[in-house]
């Protein structure tokens, strides 16, 4: 009998190790190129995950990429679950990436405090954080503080257009992905003109392509404007005068069931275009990321565009 015991202690503890080894290689696998940083802001420990290019230099001023993770969201895993592209795009342009890490596991974007996680951040003051984030990697790496860019999915959409009001004055454009303009934010100016990129799915079952309130798990998360209303709140803060065609992209991937279409405002103040990528049967995902849960939770996920690199194109056309 008590060999029996013996035996199976051993292999469960055989087995509680194997699976321990298992998580610690995807971590390694998942953080591939990334270094982990940790400094105290407000009281607090930050943490957050830089990516150097390999030409880097810190006598080469270069632009800075931030990106944000999603509610519930860890920044080491952000990366891999884009398929690694936002490191791949920053290797191709030199640039530096930076993936902040938000305070249980989200950001305090401004919307109503409605769960144990909310009210946690409600003290949290996280575009003060990005500022401070953007001092030190200038300070640290050389990043260029003329050419600062933030990308971010879900809260970490919702917390760019947080950032594109009230941090403008330190960013020159932005990018959300998944997210409507949160209508806490409709009676706000921001500080200066700033080009903003939307990429929303219309089959999002998180987030309302046509406005309304946010549901997680039954919950009620914040209200959003409809993403058309959205852009054009963008164009008239950025003074916009032309509004561009709806352009349909190429349905690269036939399987997928989503098609993307285009539209731009242009001819805005300080050249802050406002440019939509609409992905039809599009869900809650990140376009060319990974289908990290059920597609009846989230929805699809397009392969007919690489968001990375189209969000890289957006910012890098802002950078000259």
């Amino acid at each position: 009998m008590k060999k029996q015991i013996k035996r199976l202690l051993v292999t469960a503890f055989l087995g509680l190790g194997l699976v321990l080894l298992a998580l610690v290689a995807c971590r390694l696998r998942a953080t591939k190129g990334l270094s982990e940083h940790h400094f105290e802001f407000q009281g607090v420990e930050r943490s957050f995950f830089v990516h150097l290019p390999p030409t880097h230099s810190k006598e080469r001023s270069v632009p800075l990429v931030i990106a944000l993770h999603g509610g519930h969201g860890k920044a080491d895993r952000l990366n891999s679950g884009m398929n690694f592209g936002l490191t791949a795009q920053a290797d191709a342009r030199g640039w530096v990436l930076v993936v902040p890490q938000g305070v249980e596991r989200g950001w305090n974007d401004g919307r109503p405090i409605d769960d144990r996680a909310s009210r946690a951040r409600a003290g949290i003051d996280d575009v003060a954080f990005i500022g401070a984030l953007i001092d030190r990697a200038h300070a640290r790496w050389g990043i260029d503080r003329e050419r600062v860019f933030v990308t971010g999915i879900s809260n970490g959409g919702s917390m760019s257009f947080h950032l594109a009001i009230a941090l403008t004055n330190k960013l020159r454009a932005v990018a959300p992905v998944t997210m409507g303009l949160p209508s806490i934010h409709r009676s706000k100016t921001p500080q200066r003109p700033i080009a903003i990129l939307i990429m929303n799915g219309t089959a999002d079952p998180l987030v309302p392509y046509m406005g309304g309130q946010i549901r997680v798990l039954g919950r009620e998360r914040g209200e959003v404007l409809s993403t058309d209303d959205t852009v054009e709140w963008w164009a008239k803060a950025n003074g916009c005068t032309t509004s561009g065609p709806r352009r349909t992209l190429p349905d690269t991937d036939l399987t997928d069931g989503t098609r993307v279409h285009t539209r731009a405002r242009t001819g805005c103040n300080a050249d802050a275009s406002v440019v939509l990528y609409e992905v039809e049967g599009g869900g809650h995902a990140w376009p060319g990321g990974r289908q990290y849960l059920p597609e009846r939770m989230i929805g699809r996920v397009s392969r007919d565009i690489d968001a990375s690199k189209v969000i890289f194109d957006f910012f890098a056309e802002h950078a000259k």
